[in-house]
């Protein structure tokens, strides 16, 4: 996979890309965190028109993105686990931490951790040195 160019939207490749269905192992877990993160953030914007029709797209365009919109489901997550099957490493396991800055909600830092030695710590060098390597 490819890094998501800036400025593209993360929910469309959750749900549009089957990229990331095919390697997110838990992928309906993350995929329902983040319809929940999206209700979330209607509500604190609800006149912002590009993230309604986002919305609007995905809920059109994806049951399970209708059903889990449609359970009124609200959450600020801080914490998430994410199992990738990676093409070239093989599974991988992270545990996923978001900070918010509290006088600055739009701020978000998004840490991912792994056990110190597990197979996922191991290859993480190997993975951002081929990354350092890349085109792009």
């Amino acid at each position: 996979m490819d890094p998501l160019e800036p400025g593209t939207s993360f929910a469309r490749y959750m749900f549009q890309d089957p990229v990331a269905r095919e390697r997110i192992v838990n992928w309906a877990d993350f995929a329902s965190a983040t319809v929940d993160t999206m209700r979330r953030e209607t509500a604190r914007r609800p006149h912002d028109k590009r993230l309604t029709a986002l919305v609007d797209e995905l809920r059109a365009s994806d049951d399970d993105v209708a059903r889990w919109w449609d359970d009124h489901t609200v959450r600020d997550y801080a914490s998430v686990a994410k199992r990738v099957d990676h093409p070239v490493a093989g599974p991988m396991a992270f545990d996923i931490e978001i900070v918010g800055a509290p006088h600055d909600p739009d701020q978000r830092l998004v840490v991912y951790t792994t056990e110190p030695d597990s197979p996922s710590a191991r290859v993480l060098p190997i993975l951002a040195g081929w990354n350092a390597l890349a085109p792009w």
